[in-house]
Formats: C-alpha cells, structure tokens, sequence
C-alpha cells in the first residue's frame, strides 16, 4: 500500500512528532510535581537522555510512546499498513536502544522506571505507583558520584 501523503506532506507530518514536551511528559511531571517531587528534564549526560531525572535518589524516567516503542498494548501492537518493513525496523531499533539505554543507567547506578503513554489513562494508578516509587528511594541530597550524577 502507497502513502496516502506525498513525500512533502508526508515529511510535515513528522516534523510534528513531538519528541520532548509531550502531554504524557507533563502529566507525568503535574503527578511528580503534586507529590513534592523536585527534578530535571531531559539530561543530555546520561544514557538514553531520561525524560524526567532525580538525582538525588538516582530515579531517572523515561516516557514512552506505545507505538513509538513497540509496548505490548493495543497501540504499540499496531503496525501502520503502509511502509511495513519501515516501521517494523524503526520500531525494533528504538526497543533495542531502549534496552542499551537502561542498561547503561542500572550499571551506573540509576533506578530507571519507564512509564508507557496507556498508564497514563488511569492518573490515580500511576500516582499511586510514583508514590510507591519515590518511597522506595526516600534519599535525597547530592547524588553520588559516577554517571551523571
């Protein structure tokens, strides 16, 4: 199946996929914010570049588009008809970047959570679990030394 846009049209749809200042970012960080959580945007220091960091307690978090990022949801399980191939190796490649992202973070000592743009349907379960998060690592103050901190 072709493009239903010409290569121009197509090109000025892109170009208006946000990649930070998204509405699952900033209701991610309303939430953060109502729990007296303090933080960074987007530490260009640090592996994969979090979208939300916690020095001090070492949390850092990533907000992920469902398709973008291949989640197991309904959203992220579509593949769009046109430009298959295209979309399925984008897709595998922002997972497997993901991964490396993580795992660069764990080795240096960071918490990383990620939250998918589906959880952000039921705010009151994602409180709840940012509360529980944020519990989990009550520190805060200079962040240790190592990776970004």
């Amino acid at each position: 199946m072709t493009d239903v846009f010409d290569p121009a049209k197509r090109s000025a749809v892109m170009a208006r996929v946000k990649s930070t200042g998204t509405t699952p970012e900033k209701t991610l960080r309303r939430l953060l914010t109502a729990l007296g959580a303090r933080y960074r945007l987007h530490r260009k220091d640090l592996p994969g570049s979090p979208d939300v960091v916690m020095p001090g307690r070492r949390l850092a978090f990533f907000v992920h588009g469902c398709f973008w990022h291949g989640h197991d949801c309904a959203r992220g399980s579509r593949v769009p008809k046109a430009n298959r191939d295209y979309w399925l190796a984008k897709v595998a490649r922002n997972k497997a970047r993901d991964v490396r992202s993580e795992a660069a973070l764990a080795q240096a000592g960071w918490r990383v959570e990620t939250i998918w743009e589906c959880q952000m349907k039921d705010e009151t379960a994602l409180t709840e679990r940012l509360q529980a998060t944020l519990s989990h690592g009550e520190r805060e103050g200079p962040a240790p030394t190592g990776v970004g901190g």
